[in-house]
């Protein structure tokens, strides 16, 4: 596969097939991405991989949180407050096109909840890498952590699994943090959620929009 066929067809996939996966598969993903363009050569990210009985204690521990309504206030703002054009809408459009597939209507809040809350399950996923970075860390190394989980996430579409980033568990992350022994130096930046995906679901047969160029890209 070509880099430019796997950036085409990756998709955040949010629904996954009850199907296992390797776990060396992924660990093999995850190191080779380690070649992802580091500034200083730093390397800031630091990951736990889930998967087998580890996944299936933490999906029935988070269940259990979910039900209870148990939240963690985010150590980091995932959006911008208020946003601003065009990115309102272009955030907005999105999840109105995803919830329309889901035949979820706007008023309809207890059903968007409830399928807000397959974060927490990974959307079905049977493995799961948790992202940290260290606190010390600045923006610089936040964008090199981005430039990783880009680089996951093209090597696991090569490799035929799809994946999805999570900013949603920073609502989870002491439990997250705890979980998976974490240092307290470290800080969780995302999951990724990572499976077969479900084709025949709704929600993953729609391909997000991107902005024109004319918008973004300029000749200096």
């Amino acid at each position: 596969m070509k880099v430019s066929q796997a950036v085409a067809q990756r998709r955040s996939c949010r629904a996954f097939l009850d199907q296992p996966v390797d776990p060396d598969l992924v660990r093999d993903v995850l190191v080779k991405a380690a070649r992802a363009a580091s500034g200083g050569n730093v390397q800031p990210w630091r990951l736990y991989l889930l998967h087998g009985d580890r996944m299936a204690d933490f999906k029935a521990q988070m269940a259990t949180r979910s039900a209870k309504g148990l939240v963690d206030a985010p150590e980091y703002p995932v959006y911008p407050q208020p946003m601003k054009e065009p990115y309102r809408s272009q955030r907005f459009a999105v999840g109105e096109t995803m919830y329309d597939r889901l035949d979820i209507p706007r008023d309809d809040k207890p059903a968007r909840l409830k399928w807000f809350a397959n974060n927490f399950q990974f959307f079905g996923a049977p493995v799961a890498a948790f992202l940290f970075v260290d606190r010390d860390m600045g923006a610089a190394q936040w964008s090199d952590l981005g430039g990783y989980l880009a680089t996951v996430m093209l090597l696991l579409e090569e490799a035929g699994l799809g994946s999805c980033p999570q900013e949603a568990w920073c609502t989870q992350h002491k439990f997250v943090s705890k979980y998976v022994s974490a240092p307290a130096e470290e800080m969780l930046f995302a999951g990724l959620a990572i499976g077969q995906p479900d084709t025949e679901h709704p929600v993953n047969r729609f391909m997000s929009t991107r902005a024109e160029p004319d918008i973004w890209l300029q000749d200096a």
